[in-house]
């Protein structure tokens, strides 16, 4: 037998109330279908029509959570609520009454830049407080955006006097050599991700005028070898295919009042032998020095579309299932 419980809502704008109900009721929805639940609200609040209990307090405690998102940012997305939904599903003990937080940047038209999920506000934490990090984590968890606005709003407050942006130029078995045109034509298309985010923080001309300047410089690893880089805010992109001598030599060019932040996805090494990758043993060897960071960012921190996050999900549960099966097959043949 349902039962029904208010949660009341007297205190929020009209405005806060119509953002949480969504387009057409989109956010209402997606809650009833994750928790079983019949959601409608009145002027007094919404009122919740249940057959579990714990139904009930997984779906109340979202409503309460996204309200501080509305509260704080003056929106809410539907990625926000898919991603909250995922995240009481798989841990219903979470606590998300404190998941809104300070913007870290504006974009060029005034967009304010937050952290979307708990795994980026750990990076934006880890990027506050410890002098190298590692952001490793699966395609969309908006690693390399984040940790570029990061930069670009540390160089504007003059905390560094340059930002440096690299990423391996060698990938797939394709060579820089084999590439028609001058150094920079060779190497943009292997940066383009880096243009992106820099183009949304500080717009093209910004971008250029800085680029002359040489306050920021984009270019291939291999350009870091023999140099020293003080008072630099450094971001090395795509470190699953370093190998370990380039991640050692790129992690020794750190000098005097720099930040170095290494961004990677481990499932996506294209180097001929996966097991040699610079990005995963640099984590295993360093990772319990004081002064560095390691923040892991799942599919839950996926901030594109929802179905990327599940495609993810998916692909994962399938690797899994195809190494079980080669494992057992393996133990059976000995």
């Amino acid at each position: 037998m349902k039962q029904s419980k208010y949660l009341d809502c007297t205190y929020w704008e009209l405005e806060e109330r119509m953002l949480m109900c969504g387009t057409n009721d989109k956010n209402l929805h997606m809650l009833c279908e994750a928790f079983n639940v019949e959601i409608a609200l009145y002027d007094e609040g919404f009122l919740l029509n249940y057959d579990n209990e714990e139904d009930y307090f997984m779906c109340a405690k979202i409503i309460k959570a996204c309200h501080e998102l509305i509260a704080e940012q003056k929106k809410l997305n539907e990625s926000d609520v898919y991603y909250l939904i995922n995240l009481v599903k798989r841990n219903k003990d979470v606590k998300l009454e404190h998941l809104s937080c300070e913007p870290i940047a504006k974009t060029v038209s005034g967009k304010l830049i937050y952290p979307k999920t708990i795994g980026q506000r750990l990076l934006v934490k880890a990027m506050d407080s410890k002098d190298i990090v590692f952001a490793s984590g699966v395609a969309g968890t908006g690693k390399t955006y984040l940790a570029v606005v990061y930069a670009v709003t540390q160089l504007k407050k003059g905390s560094y006097t340059r930002l440096i942006l690299t990423r391996p130029a060698v990938e797939a078995g394709e060579n820089l050599g084999f590439l028609p045109g001058d150094l920079k034509e060779k190497v943009d298309p292997y940066l383009r991700p880096l243009y992106d985010a820099l183009y949304d923080v500080l717009g093209h001309e910004q971008v250029s005028k800085l680029l002359e300047k040489e306050v920021i410089e984009i270019a291939p690893l291999a350009y870091m070898r023999g140099r020293t880089l003080d008072n630099a805010f450094i971001i090395l992109d795509e470190a699953q295919n370093t190998t370990s001598s380039q991640m050692k030599m790129f992690l020794t060019r750190m000098g005097f009042n720099s930040k170095v932040v290494i961004t990677g996805d481990a499932s996506q090494i294209d180097l001929a032998k996966k097991s040699e990758s610079g990005l995963t043993q640099a984590i295993e060897i360093l990772k319990d020095i004081k002064e560095i960071g390691v923040v892991e960012l799942t599919s839950l921190d996926v901030v594109r579309h929802p179905i990327v996050q599940k495609i993810l999900d998916t692909y994962e549960k399938y690797e899994n299932n195809t190494n079980n099966t080669k494992n057992n097959f393996k133990r059976n043949e000995s």
